[in-house]
């Protein structure tokens, strides 16, 4: 059998558990203070009566005939007792004998007879529990004096403990009743609320099945549930396109790769015959494998240089831009002989990566070097950053790269960033068309862009900016 849904049960337990324990604090506390204002009013109402009662005989001469049910203007002594607290009264005449039966007819006891037989008016005997007719009783038998009789007043309290036992009884079905509500409505919450987590965690095991990274994930709403959808709709997203880039590279290397191994592979199997052919095409068989092993050396530097531009492992950390491009400058002017100018303008200082910018401000540089042949122009990098200024927000730094060379026709210059394109003009030079796309990935992830137009005058404008 499935188990529910913790989350949901959690909740809705959580729920029901919080609501029940508020609600039987609450009706405990609130049965309890009521059962004691109650009890406690009821014995105050009835002390009081018997005081006054007490105080009556002591200061009026009473009989038992002053008690007498019969006083048409219910004006006496008897209606006094009965009508504040509806009291039940009883008239004892000397030695204990019933003169007016109470309604019920209260017990008398040996106690009680002494009472009515003493001399002194107010005596009192108390009897806190009577059982009067199967009822629960407080009983106070006051003696009128002079050995004449005594009054006898009950209050019946088991009518009190009965409405009070009902309330408990009330009090109890009300929790319950609460507790179910709270269960039922934390049921509705926590399906309300884990809906959408159920539909996130079944699209995530989708993901782990199938291995489908293009699932869509439905997010609505604005709270933390909503973010997490988004979030992870993103990441999705991102995942495939960074599977959808890992394959294109792989088929995009593969073909790459095959046409040097292929050349290679030719002329590996003309050296069998080495000693057959003339010198100057085993010369130029030499020369081949060495341009061919070069260029698929150059292709797999180019290759690993890429995968690691997109790697995230290089520490950030504050370098200045103009220091990378001198840096790529003094390499350059060794390897080509090429005389190459750096002019620098405002702040260029960024946080960036600098193995990673240093690779795509080299790209650069080395790309105008193959195109430009001289004629006594220099090679010109430019890196231009913002004038600081109090207040206003530093902007982007922009590296520049100007060249003599043949220029870039309009149809290649939207192409020219893209992994392994090479413009017809440039195929039969060497390269492996990735060095201008490691430009493109380490701008990007730099927040900047890369960017590439023709010069005034002849030639090619080529660079990136780095930051926002």
């Amino acid at each position: 059998m499935r188990r529910l849904s913790s989350l949901r049960a959690t909740f809705t337990l959580s729920f029901a558990a919080v609501a029940a324990a508020v609600t039987v604090l609450v009706g405990f506390l609130s049965y309890d203070a009521a059962a004691r204002l109650v009890r406690v009013d009821q014995q105050t109402v009835f002390a009081e009566v018997v005081q006054d009662l007490r105080d009556q005989v002591r200061e009026h001469p009473l009989g038992p005939s002053d008690f007498a049910p019969t006083d048409a203007d219910h004006d006496g002594p008897l209606d006094e007792i009965i009508r504040p607290s509806r009291t039940d009264v009883q008239v004892l005449g000397p030695h204990g004998a019933i003169v007016g039966r109470g309604s019920p007819p209260l017990p008398v006891s040996d106690g009680d007879r002494v009472i009515a037989d003493t001399g002194a008016a107010g005596m009192l005997e108390e009897h806190k529990d009577v059982d009067v007719a199967g009822d629960r009783y407080r009983l106070a038998t006051v003696a009128l004096g002079g050995g004449h009789g005594a009054v006898q007043i009950a209050q019946q309290f088991s009518d009190t403990e009965d409405l009070l036992r009902e309330l408990q009884q009330r009090t109890v079905l009300l929790v319950g009743g609460v507790v179910i509500a709270a269960g039922l409505f934390g049921w509705w919450l926590a399906r309300r609320i884990t809906r959408r987590l159920v539909r996130l965690a079944g699209a995530a095991e989708d993901v782990a099945r199938t291995g489908h990274l293009g699932i869509q994930v439905p997010v609505t709403g604005y709270d933390e549930v909503a973010r997490l959808g988004r979030s992870f709709d993103r990441m999705l997203g991102r995942l495939a396109q960074s599977e959808d880039d890992q394959r294109r590279l792989v088929q995009d290397a593969g073909h790459e790769l095959r046409t040097p191994l292929t050349s290679l592979r030719t002329n590996i199997s003309m050296l069998r015959r080495i000693d057959e052919l003339p010198p100057d095409a085993r010369e130029e068989l030499v020369a081949d494998l060495a341009l061919e092993s070069r260029e698929l050396t150059d292709l797999v530097n180019e290759l690993v240089a890429l995968a690691a531009g997109r790697s995230d492992t290089e520490p950030v950390r504050r370098l200045d831009l103009a220091e990378l491009a001198e840096d790529a400058a003094v390499v350059a002017r060794r390897r080509t002989g090429r005389e190459i100018t750096v002019r620098v303008t405002g702040d260029t200082v960024v946080d960036g990566r600098p193995n990673a910018l240093q690779r795509a401000i080299s790209n650069l540089v080395e790309n105008a070097a193959k195109f430009d042949h001289g004629d006594g122009c220099p090679i010109e990098v430019v890196v231009a950053g913002p004038t600081p200024q109090p207040g206003v927000p530093a902007g982007p730094v922009r590296v520049e790269v100007l060249d003599r060379g043949p220029g870039i026709r309009d149809d290649d210059l939207v192409r020219v960033f893209d992994r392994f394109y090479r413009a017809a003009d440039a195929r039969s030079l060497p390269g492996s068309g990735l060095g201008l796309s490691i430009v493109r990935e380490v701008a990007t992830a730099h927040g900047g862009t890369p960017f590439a137009h023709p010069r005034e005058g002849g030639g090619t404008v080529i660079g990136l900016t780095v930051g926002s």
